[in-house]
């Protein structure tokens, strides 16, 4: 395989192509099911598919036999199903084995904050930075897959069945993903690789492969204590604030000055395999670790242990209020003791934390004995486990190696994430000895989830090369078995 001209047919094949469609792509306000619940009437995640659909089967003829499909299960969002069959080989060892490769088209909703000439759906090239929502998180997964698989075709080089799957429910909890899994079981077989292109990278210099992902819980705390709101002169210091009894609540979960997680039944113990690779990834980052972020003059992290950060991001818990509820905006706030304050809470779990278990813990301890007797609810909304990947086999580990340095220059890292791929816990748990490359474009600022996320352009090509020679190596690998 001439690595050059992998370069060379996706790197043109993203300027021609790849990035226009990115660039419609991000118009689409395509929102989760959980931050739209009328999804299907807007018909946005439909236009999603759409694109994506259309692009694609513009490309299977390269591949004899292939295959497109829109899977649509009762009232469940849809799911992109690309089967391309064994290519460049006459039967034989390695004709049977499955590459998995998956991605999700759904996205996180606007955030405020945007700069003046940017927004959620409103895409904008900056050298080479696409701006917008969904691009880096995770839109590039179905055109980065195909454009790998082309480049190998492109030279005739020999691959495995290879089955691409994009969902439409990640940014919810993928909660329609195990319905589909089922559905598929006997067309997915036992997937001996699988690929997943929705992680992050610790800089945009070589190439990084996560090693395990947080899971997370969390819903909605609410604190009631009176019918309606009353006059704040009159009630305070009678009736209990629900902001107080709040804040009394919250600090059984986390330490209010240190932000430390309390409880030690949402610990595990981190692998020594885990806290060596976050010593390597902090010398590796230095002051990146944490300087990546947009903080305000004179902010600090919350050390200066760099792999004390590294860890905290990867294999503790950790405590986000995301949202407010109850409170009016400020300049319509009068002096009203308010009946009721909520909260949206994500917690983020060790990767081999139950997160069904954190989340039934979660509830029992946010709820249990209501400070003066208030009504206190927690609507749990999400409970998804983590997952902390197998030790990767010689090939893997050699390949990995020599594409970093190969199209990146530079050799690989590894690192743990700090998000949640649900899909991985899922895969980890159904295909126990298969193999994982996990990997990404979200790198510094990149920002996903929040206001100017970009899509570092030269990332994405240069990953979709990665993914190249990793399916190229596998084949041999199997054909050799």
């Amino acid at each position: 395989m001439d690595t050059s001209r992998i370069s060379s047919f996706v790197s043109d094949l993203w300027d021609a192509e790849i990035v226009p469609q990115l660039v419609e792509y991000i118009r689409i306000p395509n929102k989760s099911p959980m931050f739209d619940a009328q999804w299907r009437e807007h018909g946005y995640m439909d236009q999603a598919v759409a694109l994506m659909e259309d692009w694609a089967r513009g490309k299977l003829p390269a591949f004899e036999g292939a295959t497109l499909e829109v899977i649509r299960l009762d009232g469940r969002t849809p799911l992109i199903y690309i089967d391309v069959p064994a290519q460049g080989m006459d039967g034989g060892r390695g004709t049977d084995q499955t590459v998995v490769l998956y991605g999700h088209l759904d996205k996180q909703p606007e955030m405020t904050g945007w700069a003046d000439d940017l927004g959620p759906w409103t895409p904008v090239i900056k050298g080479d930075k696409l701006y917008g929502r969904g691009g880096a998180d995770d839109g590039y997964a179905i055109f980065g897959s195909l454009a790998a698989l082309l480049a190998l075709r492109d030279q005739g080089v020999p691959h495995a069945r290879c089955v691409i799957l994009i969902e439409a429910c990640e940014e919810s909890g993928s909660y329609d993903l195990p319905y589909y899994v089922d559905h598929l079981a006997d067309r997915l077989g036992q997937p001996a690789l699988v690929v997943c292109l929705d992680s992050g990278c610790g800089n945009y210099d070589q190439l990084w492969l996560t090693t395990s992902l947080r899971g997370m819980t969390g819903g909605n705390l609410t604190v009631q204590v009176l019918e309606e709101g009353v006059h704040s002169g009159d009630a305070s210091g009678v009736v209990p604030s629900s902001f107080r009894i709040l804040r009394d609540i919250l600090g059984r979960l986390e330490d209010p000055a240190t932000g430390r997680i309390l409880p030690r039944e949402l610990y595990v113990d981190i692998p020594p395999q885990r806290v060596d690779q976050a010593r390597r990834s902090a010398e590796v980052l230095g002051t990146a670790v944490y300087d990546k972020f947009p903080f305000v003059e004179g902010m600090n992290p919350v050390t200066d242990d760099l792999t004390e950060l590294v860890l905290n991001r990867t294999w503790r818990p950790q405590l986000a209020v995301t949202g407010v509820g109850g409170m009016p905006p400020l300049e319509s706030a009068g002096n009203v003791l308010r009946p009721k304050t909520s909260v949206k809470l994500s917690l983020r779990v060790p990767p081999t934390l139950s997160g069904a278990e954190a989340g039934r813990f979660l509830k029992q301890l946010l709820e249990k004995d209501p400070p003066y007797g208030a009504k206190v609810s927690f609507d749990l909304e999400k409970d998804g486990s983590g997952w902390n990947a197998p030790t990767l086999s010689p090939w893997l580990e050699d390949t990995v190696a020599q594409a970093s340095r190969d199209y990146f220059g530079q050799p690989a890292a590894y690192m743990g994430e700090g998000g949640s791929i649900p899909f991985m816990g899922m895969l980890g748990e159904k295909f126990p000895n298969a193999q994982f490359l996990i990997t990404g474009v979200l790198g510094p600022h990149s920002n996903a989830h929040g206001p100017n996320e970009f899509l570092h352009i030269p990332t994405g090509k240069r990953v979709s090369m990665v993914v190249a020679s990793v399916v190229a190596r596998h084949f041999q690998e199997a054909a050799k078995a």
